[in-house]
């Protein structure tokens, strides 16, 4: 009888693997107060890019809130993740700082990088901060079912020692602290407040809540319906989110102002052998023309759905 030489042991696996499913806020008209019994966390909304970070066995890779793998994007984020122990997820906003604000254009730019040398000169000229605002998961441990209370704790007692570009969002469960947040960190380019039950798991859906500051928001130009020049509509890429949406008809003013800076635009390269399209306001599939991600705009929303019209007021022009 011979003896068997014991099968290879495999490297332990994350529990979590891309992609997955993020948890997101509904809009709220005024800041919500925790009935008795109850408390509830308030942290900062900044104007930047969910962005999930994997520190996997031998890898780092980062998930878009759209699913899509973006990690070639952000070189700078993918080196500061590499001390996490592997099996760490963590959720959180991607923001580039400019002039004491956060700078959305300049996230956006770094995330639609279509090139490995271009996303490593991004990230010399607008390097990356994380916020991270929750840890889903740590070794081979799946944190999710546990209350925010307790994911918060370990979030902490993980990036404390880190520092930055990976912060942890500052978080309060006083609702008076919370409103002068909301007052005055819109100067540093905070567009709101997140709200969360203390209590409550991390789940995929609209369970948590957010509180804007104005439904006038910047929104990055990645696309055009119509002629390139005088576009009908454009594709846009919102706070938070990578998939882009189809705004409402431009107007002719809109149309005028757009014009020259459209002009200045150069063309992709290679340009694409199929038009990508994105859903417009009553979820149709619109086909646009890739432009870079160089524009910058200020949209105002008829409504909280997810595709709802999306008016473009403005094109914003740089300090």
């Amino acid at each position: 009888m011979t003896s068997q030489e014991p099968p290879l042991r495999q490297p332990p696996q994350p529990p979590l693997q891309p992609p997955v499913e993020v948890a997101l806020a509904r809009v709220v008209p005024t800041l919500p107060t925790a009935p008795p019994g109850r408390r509830l966390a308030y942290e900062p909304k900044f104007d930047g890019h969910r962005l999930l970070i994997f520190r996997l066995v031998d890898t780092v890779r980062m998930q878009a809130r759209s699913g899509r793998i973006i990690t070639r994007a952000f070189p700078d984020l993918e080196a500061a993740a590499r001390p996490l122990p592997p099996g760490t997820v963590l959720d959180g906003e991607v923001v580039v700082w400019a002039g004491g604000r956060t700078d959305f254009a300049a996230v956006q730019k770094r995330a639609f990088a279509a090139s490995e040398s271009r996303a490593g000169r991004l990230a010399r000229e607008l390097p990356a901060s994380y916020a991270a605002f929750d840890l889903l998961a740590i070794g081979a441990e799946d944190l999710r079912p546990l209350p925010y209370e307790q994911r918060r704790a370990r979030l902490m007692a993980l990036l404390e020692p880190l520092g930055p570009p990976l912060q942890a969002v500052p978080m309060t469960t006083d609702p008076e602290l919370a409103a002068t947040w909301y007052e005055a960190l819109p100067e540093i380019g905070v567009e709101g407040l997140v709200i969360k039950d203390l209590d409550q798991p991390y789940r995929p859906g609209r369970h948590w809540r957010k509180l804007r500051h104005s439904e006038a928001r910047d929104a990055v130009v990645v696309g055009v319906v119509g002629p390139r020049l005088r576009p009908r509509a454009l594709a846009l890429v919102l706070p938070g989110d990578d998939a882009p949406v189809i705004s409402a008809p431009l107007s002719t003013g809109v149309r005028a102002q757009l014009g020259s800076a459209l002009r200045d635009l150069p063309d992709p390269q290679p340009p694409p052998a199929e038009l990508p399209t994105a859903l417009d306001r009553v979820g149709a599939e619109i086909a646009y023309r890739p432009i870079a991600p160089d524009l910058t705009v200020e949209v105002r929303h008829e409504s909280t759905v997810r595709h709802a019209a999306t008016t473009v007021m403005r094109l914003r022009i740089p300090d």
